[in-house]
């Protein structure tokens, strides 16, 4: 058994590392091969589906698409910018470091990502990334900060030990959330300071006008073969001073139609093949395009496809003008793989507005009043009324679970969100994971797996007593999620500080909220976090720019983690 578990969480370990097939896919294949091997019974496996603190994750996560439609978040970000760059980031990390105390990390980045690209004071590139640690480093400070805490505290009522609240992280999250806000402000000449070269989206554009002789007219855009063009892709036809965008595959291409594509211009000589095609001879007319800019969002079915599989111009009514991974532009855009922070610049139709799919897929980034919000009245009354379910929580006044329960009850009856919104909204990837972690984690603790893991970092660490173990697990947690996800990083590491700890005969408090904090502590590698990954997407950076500034800023909260969680959480 232990072998067969030993070779399954290396598998999982490197495909995590891999990428290249989802975690939530790759956590659900191990569960349901402990199970199908003996190794967990039926109401073992299922229950890990049904643990508390999961139904408490899905919940808040439910909760915080109500709190992002209200108007508060509009007004904050006001505040935030000015012509002093230092008060200005020192705004930003307060601020976006209290809001991520409580709301889910990514929305809120992508809630200031598009004040900050387009503020007229300070260069972007220098807020982005602050940005980005800012949101992780305010979500150590409470239990509900993080599906990482969450994650943790449903190991630990798993293992028999009474549930975290909600404040318990706060002692040290507040220290760590000081400390690099401080670094920031000292070391913020490492961050890059890169001008706004963003190619204007009449540079993505080529346009080419049907001649009168064409053969192409009377055919379709599918059988004229205006489809599958490997680097360009056609997003609207002008025709009689109307625009037809997107542009299905039935459409019949007309004697003058203007077709315009978007992709790499540098492949104009794919058009010139067309007979009766002549190519760039009018300016596209950009007033008749509608312009979105968006992020895929952590939720987004598109992860894992490529844009063809996908089908996506019939799916959100709107063509790709331009992708961008980070600080690559992609030119083949019908073979891209999409995935988490890949940033799309969007032609869309009428219907795009009217789509239901749209908030589930996308971060609406660009400035323009997409989604209906709440008015002033109905945003207090939901501020105020999630405020009060976490204090009332933290007094044990009620469990967080029922208050949730009750709240979102009383959310769906007043119409303030609808039941089809949250069933799009449901955060599928996070429940799949969590739920089939509980199940491995069992696995791990039976086999004895955890437990020689737990030999090992004690003889690697043990001659510095229990504190060197302590500072083992943290290490091995911290670069277990800056290799993989945050979460998988805590589904890994847990057990085995949790079996390091009963081998020692000491308090697991301090080994849980190290496996906690270390799970957080992703700053040096783009690709380790989804805020970074959607930052990038709007200025470009470089690895390399992550790794001078994230490492100043893994080691101040490293530094604070191992010193000051000790004091709070005896040994």
């Amino acid at each position: 058994m232990k072998i067969i578990v030993a070779l399954s969480i290396l598998v999982l370990l490197a495909l995590l590392v891999s990428g290249k097939v989802r975690a939530s896919l790759l956590f659900l294949g191990v569960a349901l091969l402990y199970y199908l091997l003996g190794y967990l019974d039926l109401k073992t496996f299922l229950g890990a589906y049904t643990s508390d603190s999961l139904v408490v994750l899905v919940l808040l996560l439910l909760v915080s698409v109500v709190i992002e439609k209200s108007v508060f978040m509009g007004y904050i970000s006001k505040f935030i910018i000015s012509k002093n760059y230092y008060f200005s980031l020192f705004r930003l990390g307060i601020i976006v470091s209290a809001i991520s105390a409580f709301l889910n990390n990514t929305a809120v980045v992508a809630s200031f990502m598009s004040l900050i690209k387009n503020n007229k004071f300070q260069t972007p590139s220098r807020l982005l990334i602050p940005l980005s640690y800012f949101s992780i480093v305010g979500g150590t400070m409470t239990l509900i900060g993080t599906s990482t805490n969450l994650i943790v505290n449903s190991f630990v009522v798993q293992n028999g030990l009474e549930s975290l609240k909600i404040f318990d992280f706060f002692a040290v999250g507040i220290c760590i959330s000081l400390g690099v806000l401080v670094v920031l402000m000292f070391f913020s000449f490492l961050l890059p300071s890169y001008e706004d070269k963003e190619k204007e989206v009449k540079d993505y554009l080529i346009s080419a006008e049907v001649l009168d002789d064409s053969p192409l007219i009377g055919k379709s855009i599918e059988k004229n073969g205006l489809r599958k063009l490997e680097y360009l892709f056609l997003i609207e036809i002008e025709r009689e001073g109307m625009s037809i965008s997107p542009v299905g595959s039935s459409e019949i291409i007309c004697k003058g139609d203007k077709l315009v594509f978007s992709g790499d211009v540098a492949h104009l000589e794919i058009l010139k093949e067309f007979k009766g095609l002549e190519v760039g001879k009018q300016d596209v007319k950009m007033q008749d395009l509608e312009l979105i800019d968006v992020v895929i969002s952590p939720e987004s079915n598109l992860i894992g496809k490529s844009v063809k599989e996908v089908n996506f111009r019939t799916k959100f009514d709107a063509g790709i003008i331009a992708l961008k991974k980070g600080s690559q532009n992609i030119s083949k855009i019908g073979k891209s793989i999409l995935n988490t922070g890949d940033r799309l610049i969007l032609s869309v139709g009428k219907d795009f507005k009217t789509r239901e799919n749209i908030l589930k897929n996308f971060y609406i980034i660009s400035n323009i009043d997409k989604f209906k919000k709440l008015n002033k009245l109905q945003s207090l009354f939901v501020v105020l009324g999630f405020l009060g379910i976490i204090a009332l929580s933290a007094l044990g006044v009620f469990s967080l679970l029922k208050a949730l329960i009750v709240f979102l009850l009383f959310l769906l009856m007043l119409k303030f969100v609808k039941f089809d919104e949250l069933k799009r909204r449901f955060p599928l990837e996070i429940f799949i994971i969590v739920g089939s972690s509980l199940a491995i984690t069992k696995v791990l603790i039976d086999s004895g797996l955890a437990k020689d893991f737990a030999t090992l970092i004690i003889g690697v660490f043990g001659e510095y007593g229990v504190y060197g173990s302590f500072v083992g697990i943290y290490l091995l947690t911290l670069l277990l999620t800056e290799m993989i996800t945050n979460n998988a990083a805590a589904a890994l590491a847990f057990p085995i500080g949790f079996a390091t700890a009963q081998s020692l005969g000491v308090s697991p408090m301090p080994f849980i909220f190290a496996v906690a904090y270390g799970a957080s502590c992703g700053f040096m590698m783009p690709h380790g976090y989804q805020t970074h990954l959607m930052v990038s997407s709007m200025c470009g950076y470089k690895t390399t720019d992550f790794v001078k500034i994230g490492f100043v800023v893994s080691l101040t909260y490293s530094l604070i983690v191992l010193s000051v969680t000790p004091i709070f959480f005896k040994f």
